[in-house]
């Protein structure tokens, strides 16, 4: 439900916070379950929903402005892969063109290799071992 994820501690503004402390600088956010009775693809939820996250974003750094905000259903496949009838006011693109549309981030290949670490152990006689793997 919209309103836990949103609260003080709620998911969506972890992982926003997240997102944006990690150097996220691209972000879709995908506003689900408007299948959902309650909701019934209501474009007023769809703006309720977009101001709220919209100013938490802008809160935490982002321009809300250069962010796609896409109403869909997971459940129905509304907006997911192409335009639904369901929600003949929105006027965006569906979720996969979204994607499609995010430039890929440049890599610093002409720096030295950065290993994310995973762990550090203090091994008494070794020393100081980070733990962490190259995929």
């Amino acid at each position: 439900e919209f309103e836990a994820g949103i609260a003080k501690d709620g998911q969506t503004r972890e992982h926003a916070l997240l997102a944006f402390t990690m150097g996220v600088k691209q972000m879709i956010v995908a506003i689900n379950k408007m299948d959902e009775k309650t909701v019934d693809y209501k474009e007023a939820r769809y703006n309720e929903i977009k101001k709220e996250v919209s100013d938490f974003l802008k809160k935490i750094g982002y321009n809300p402005e250069k962010i796609h905000f896409i109403p869909i259903s997971g459940w129905a496949g509304d907006n997911m892969i192409e335009p639904s009838d369901n929600m003949p006011w929105y006027k965006g693109p569906c979720l996969i063109k979204a994607l499609d549309e995010i430039t890929p981030p440049k890599r610093p290949v002409d720096k030295a290799l950065r290993l994310p670490l995973q762990d550090i152990y203090k091994i008494g006689g070794i020393g100081t071992v980070p733990v962490g793997r190259v995929e």
